[in-house]
């Protein structure tokens, strides 16, 4: 879908219609770059979806808060170390210059030497503090990550693509962040700078009276002073765009319910697969009713409809488990095989219809009906018992 305009030009009916609609085919603007990106994914990121996004090097990471620690940690130091610094820079130049018809810079090994060890001195200091406000700032946003992937090559993006690039820096949520951010970030410094000149201008009106040490020492704390507090600044503008990165992060690993799905399969299984194997365990539970129900313990009846046989032993199971349970014909059948192999049958309506219809063959019942089951098998361990003494005394 595409919107253009067209200017009216004088003269006949034909004249300019080639200009005019070639002027419209430039002047077009494709309606599709102010289209969201994620339409349809209304969905929360799985974890999966997160850990893999980590994976690949894809964190909520502020770029204004690696810059801002990047520019103050430095700069503290500069203000530190500032007067070390510049007598080692004037150690240098005049160690360089006294000696400057004696020295051959070209093949003197050694002033090569000097001049190394002397720009080490000045800036080994500065690179180390740099390199460690970078990983620190990394680490607080991110925590460790290693990968290699963002190194591997992707030639897709060496061809240009202006509508997706127009899209992202300027009919975006980010491009107009990014823009109104660059604004107060010049508003920053541009402020800093106007009221500690302004702060200092009486001073720097009467630099051409002053000595030339006095004259650096007044320039360079200025510029530490306007280093350190346009760094404090951009440091707190740092703590929303962090805040707005996480947003648009977690914007952008939103799923759609088809993603969701997909994921599930890929972790659970298909649920159509699934339920085909409960089904095929149910059968063959069924099956083997002769041989699982004279092993019960119990037998719950309704008395004819529903009849669920449980099975507990407390050393190796947390709770008692359902090995056959049917209704009418099976029900029945259920009960003639626990009355021929001796096992109690308990007549109970409302748990035998709960068991049946929220427990499957081969589940652990409810923890609900963990009470009143407890009070069945004690009962039927006690007639068990007695049955037993029973039979010992008659023996």
């Amino acid at each position: 879908m595409r919107a253009g305009f067209s200017a009216r030009v004088p003269g006949g009916p034909g004249e300019g219609r080639g200009d005019r609609s070639s002027l419209a085919a430039a002047l077009a603007i494709d309606l599709q770059w102010f289209a969201a990106e994620d339409e349809g994914r209304t969905e929360e990121p799985s974890e999966y979806k997160i850990q893999k996004a980590r994976e690949e090097g894809r964190v909520a990471k502020s770029q204004e808060l690696i810059g801002a620690l990047g520019l103050l940690l430095p700069a503290l130091l500069l203000a530190f170390l500032g007067p070390s610094m510049l007598r080692t820079c004037v150690e240098m130049l005049r160690f360089f210059l006294t000696r400057a018809t004696e020295l051959d810079a070209v093949g003197d090994r050694l002033v090569a030497g000097l001049f190394f060890r002397y720009f080490a001195r000045l800036a080994l200091p500065l690179v180390i503090v740099a390199m460690l406000a970078g990983i620190i700032s990394n680490l607080v946003q991110t925590g460790f990550i290693f990968t290699t992937k963002p190194l591997v090559p992707d030639f897709s993006k060496i061809l240009p693509r202006f509508g997706q690039y127009f899209q992202r820096t300027l009919f975006s949520v980010d491009g107009l962040f990014n823009f109104f951010k660059s604004i107060v970030k010049m508003a920053i410094i541009g402020l800093v700078a106007y009221f500690l000149i302004r702060s200092e201008l009486e001073k720097l009106i009467n630099l051409e009276t002053t000595s030339l040490w006095n004259g650096i020492g007044t320039i360079a704390s200025l510029a530490i002073r306007m280093l350190v507090i346009s760094a404090l600044l951009l440091l707190l503008l740092s703590i929303p765009d962090y805040m707005f990165q996480r947003w648009r992060y977690r914007e952008s690993l939103r799923m759609s319910r088809e993603e969701v799905k997909e994921e599930r399969k890929m972790y659970e299984g298909d649920p159509y697969v699934r339920s085909r194997i409960r089904a095929r365990m149910r059968q063959m539970m069924m099956q083997n009713m002769t041989v699982n129900v004279p092993k019960a313990d119990v037998v719950i009846t309704n008395p004819t409809h529903y009849a669920v046989a449980l099975e507990y032993h407390q050393a190796t199971m947390p709770a008692p488990q359902v090995t056959a349970k049917g209704e009418d014909e099976t029900a029945q059948r259920i009960r003639r095989i626990a009355q021929d192999n001796g096992v109690p049958v308990v007549e109970n309506r409302p748990l035998a219809r709960a068991l049946y219809a929220e427990t499957e063959v081969g589940e652990y019942i409810p923890v609900t009906y963990w009470q009143v089951v407890a009070t069945i098998l004690t009962k039927v361990m006690g007639i068990n018992e007695e049955r037993r003494r029973e039979e010992a005394m008659r023996a």
